[in-house]
């Protein structure tokens, strides 16, 4: 049976099945698709003194949290006799969370709507973080499915891969690529050479007492450089016809970050070391030089180590397998990824023509100055065996 209640708005007598008041048309509990319970948790009444409703007139705007901002902001309205449907409208919230807020401040007043719990849910892997933690560290998962598996292995809890990626996110992570090295590469012996060999050179360089190039040799070839790119659908590019090769052999200021190269179609021999080492005596002549290069047999033999002695040029000869110490790999990158990736040249010459302008710019250009004197840094990674990925 129906009861009757008074309008809350001009007291007229009202079914308690009314939306609206027929004498005033105003809104009862005009809520959406409710039950009569919830009907009648809007109708809830609320006694606040003076201190309180100032109170939450002061911090419904300026509390910190913008969850209990909402829930005062809710109080007051209600305070006010407005009905559930507009304070939801107004506040843009569900009306099902005004008769939520509502009941939160019966339970505890002002101090109970200022209790936030959200994000406190404890995750059923945390008692099992150690372990996982430790499993993954000797053999990381290449999937959040094989994640999946193993930690239902470890622990016999199956999470779905949503909930597995978040966790693996929680205790720090990240997907990162699998970077190579040299198998024969010996981390010690790297350690021992930056600090035995390159760093007193570096000093003496920044000091001005000598010119610290890096030197090396890179080989160009005429085809389709793939790099990511956010797109809609995954897109193709042209690949060219043909296999030509433009080798570029460069050197690069320890200090400076200047650019020297030299540049054919044809290959890398003693004889390109050679006229380079030249070029390099000729423009660096009021200096000693001294240049970091790998281990390539036509810059090792006899040939080219008793020029660099006429030269007044000293030869550091890099461990070996340790393409890692030598910059100007990383310049070799930047030029990829300035002039070749997702980039088509039909003809070679346009294709030769790219990567020499991309080195002039290096020189001359003040963006790409200021971007390679970021990427050629004095800092060197060096590989110990708690980095390297198990198989």
């Amino acid at each position: 049976m129906s009861a009757l209640i008074a309008c809350p708005n001009c007291g007229h007598s009202i079914s308690d099945n009314a939306y609206t008041c027929p004498k005033c048309n105003n809104d009862i509990v005009a809520i959406e698709n409710i039950s009569k319970s919830t009907k009648g948790a809007a109708m809830l009444t609320l006694n606040l003194n003076e201190s309180e409703q100032h109170t939450l007139n002061v911090e419904r705007f300026n509390y910190p949290c913008p969850i209990v901002q909402k829930r005062m902001h809710t109080i007051y309205l209600k305070a006010k006799n407005y009905s559930h449907t507009h304070i939801a409208d107004i506040l843009d919230i569900h009306i099902n969370s005004v008769t939520n807020f509502i009941k939160i401040y019966q339970q505890g007043g002002i101090t109970q709507l200022k209790q936030v719990n959200y994000g406190t849910n404890k995750s059923q892997l945390d008692d099992f973080k150690t372990s996982i933690e430790d499993d993954f560290r000797k053999k990381p998962p290449m999937s959040t499915n094989e994640a999946v598996q193993r930690i239902e292995n470890l622990t016999g809890i199956k999470l779905s891969p949503t909930r597995v990626r978040a966790f693996m996110k929680r205790i720090g992570m990240k997907r990162h690529k699998l970077g190579h090295i040299p198998a024969k590469a010996d981390p010690e012996k790297q350690s021992q050479w930056l600090q035995d060999t390159l760093e007193p050179h570096i000093e003496a360089a920044r000091n001005g007492k000598c010119q610290l190039l890096f030197m090396d040799a890179a080989h160009f070839v005429l085809k389709s450089y793939l790099c990511y790119v956010w797109s809609f659908v995954r897109l193709f590019i042209k690949a060219p016809a043909g296999r030509k090769r433009l080798n570029v052999l460069g050197a690069v200021n320890a200090i400076t970050k200047e650019v020297d190269f030299l540049s054919n179609t044809s290959y890398i021999n003693a004889e390109v070391i050679a006229d380079f080492l030249r070029q390099l005596a000729l423009k660096y002549w009021n200096y000693p030089i001294v240049i970091v290069l790998d281990n390539a047999r036509y810059q090792h033999c006899i040939f080219i180590k008793d020029l660099s002695n006429k030269l007044g040029i000293t030869l550091l000869f890099l461990p070996s397998y340790s393409p890692n110490l030598n910059i100007i790999e990383r310049l070799w990158k930047f030029i990829k990824k300035k002039a070749l990736y997702a980039q088509y040249y039909e003809k070679f010459e346009a294709f030769q023509e790219a990567i020499i302008e991309t080195l002039h710019k290096i020189n001359k250009d003040q963006k790409y100055k200021k971007e390679v004197q970021l990427l050629l840094t004095l800092k060197f990674q060096t590989f110990s065996n708690s980095q390297i990925y198990e198989v």
